[in-house]
């Protein structure tokens, strides 16, 4: 049994990422690109071990966890592409330039990104390798230059356990500072370190109530500190009357498959389905083939699903338009609500409530212009989608989905968030509590770096990003003009 940090042992855990800090930051990126992938060569080969483990403890099946191991460790190896290339720096150097036109002359400037100091990180319930103690942010930490300490999620302690073990092994292994990682448990060693003045900023992936806490939390403090908390999300499809005409049975076939994956516990799981009415989706809709029920996560998630399914059933503007056999038992059947457009808007609050499991609403409109007025009611969301043709007039519904959600799909699904370049997993409140940012993707690595400028400086003095000879040969920003 995995019991709880005590007091001491934080204090011995802040001090030790605290001492970490000075060499850590200060190591070649390259070399921190090698660390991260003996990391991940440890977490491979320890699948064996890690996977049951997972099962026992989350109810996910085995070919799940196995695919979200491997995604863990791709995310790893890909942040470590990143620190070699060198793109993570965004150097910069302006040259002194006694010409400048702003009427007085340019000094000169050179900026690049440093690491900020030991990092918090919050684990995930939901995906118990890619968003917990060696996940994302985990990841993106480590690859800045951060000591990480992790906050173990309470549906996965032994995972945990197991997981930091490997992660802590192959570090010392890897020759990397004494004191980088550790991971913590219990509700009160994460709210000790985070109001630590050693941590210099968190991550966090959850509910929106313990988040917005938390990050009440980071922002109290003497030295506010940033806090990247993934929240909740909705996570609306829009479909048009062209693209209901022409593949409506498909959308609802592919709506149902991505609703219910997972037992509807991702984090962009489509919440709320706009079809026209008349189009006859309705019917495709209440005839589809709906799964069997998959136990969720743990019981508190089973709980909290039945309690928001029943608030959402029991509206007065609703009806359920599909159901399983059984969808308060445990497991639950997944159930497909619907209701009027009208409705939503008299009361979109209530009638865009996250269900966070195999439930999903679906809303009947009359007039396309009726989806604009719908996409306005939504509060910030991590991704919003669009089931049209090519020559439909969307342009202000995508403007609308785009001032709402960090990502907005064309005739593709939300589910399944690709670890790449271009990908931002993210939102406005309460998608996340910073809009700029994103746990996902390369990019994640700017939520715990900060840039600094040094101005008239001697070479040697310099980062080696910022010197003339560029001595890593990454790319940069010359007096405005890109250098490779």
């Amino acid at each position: 049994m995995v019991e709880n940090t005590t007091a001491q042992q934080i204090e011995t855990y802040l001090g030790a990422a605290d001492a970490a800090f000075a060499a850590w930051s200060a190591t070649p990126a390259g070399v921190r690109a090698d660390v991260l992938d003996v990391v991940a060569d440890a977490l491979d080969a320890a699948s064996g071990e890690l996977v049951p483990i997972a099962m026992a403890e989350t109810n996910l099946p085995e070919a799940r966890l196995t695919g979200e191991l491997k995604r863990t460790t791709f995310q790893l190896r890909l942040f470590g592409q990143v620190l070699r290339d060198g793109t993570w720096y965004d150097a910069r150097i302006d040259h002194a330039d006694a010409e400048w036109p702003m009427g007085a002359p340019r000094p000169d400037l050179r900026r690049t990104h440093i690491p900020l100091g030991p990092i918090l990180v919050f684990s995930a319930s939901n995906f118990p390798f890619a968003f917990s103690v060696a996940g994302g942010d985990t990841a993106s930490a480590l690859a800045g230059g951060n000591p990480v300490i992790v906050k173990a999620h309470s549906g996965h302690l032994e995972l945990s356990r197991a997981t930091g073990e490997v992660v802590t092994r192959a570090l010392a292994e890897a020759g990397a500072p004494e004191g980088l990682f550790h991971v913590v448990y219990g509700t009160e060693a994460g709210k000790t370190a985070l109001l630590d003045p050693r941590v210099k900023g968190s991550g966090f992936t959850g509910s929106i109530p313990g988040g917005r806490a938390l990050f009440n939390l980071a922002t109290s403090r003497e030295e506010p500190i940033p806090f990247y908390g993934e929240l909740g999300s909705n996570n609306p499809v829009f479909v048009t009357r062209q693209a209901a005409a022409l593949r409506g049975e498909s959308i609802a076939a592919e709506f149902v498959a991505s609703f219910t994956m997972g037992a509807g516990q991702f984090c962009t799981k489509p919440g709320t389905l706009f079809i026209p009415r008349g189009s006859g989706m309705r019917e495709a809709l209440a005839s589809a083939a709906l799964p069997n029920g998959a136990k969720l996560l743990n019981d508190r998630i089973q709980a909290g699903y039945l309690e928001v399914l029943q608030q959402l059933s029991g509206h007065a503007a609703t009806e359920v338009l599909v159901q399983g056999s059984d969808p308060l038992a445990d497991p639950p059947s997944p159930t497909l609500l619907v209701t009027g457009v009208e409705d939503l808007l008299a009361d979109p609050s209530a009638l865009q409530t996250e269900c966070f499991g195999p439930t999903a609403m679906v809303v009947e409109y009359d007039d396309e212009a009726q989806l604009v007025q719908a996409a306005k009611t939504f509060e910030g969301q991590l991704t919003a989608t669009l089931q049209a043709q090519d020559d439909d007039d969307v342009a202000e519904l995508v403007r609308i989905a785009a001032g709402k959600a960090g990502r907005v799909l064309w005739n593709q699904w939300p589910t399944g968030v690709s670890v790449t370049y271009a990908q931002q997993h993210g939102g406005p409140y309460p998608a996340t509590t910073a809009a700029g940012s994103t746990s996902v993707g390369t990019a994640a690595i700017a939520r715990f770096i900060r840039p600094v400028s040094f101005q008239n400086f001697p070479q040697h003095l310099l980062p080696a990003e910022l010197q003339d000879a560029n001595p890593l040969s990454n790319p940069r920003l010359v007096d405005g003009k890109p250098v490779a």
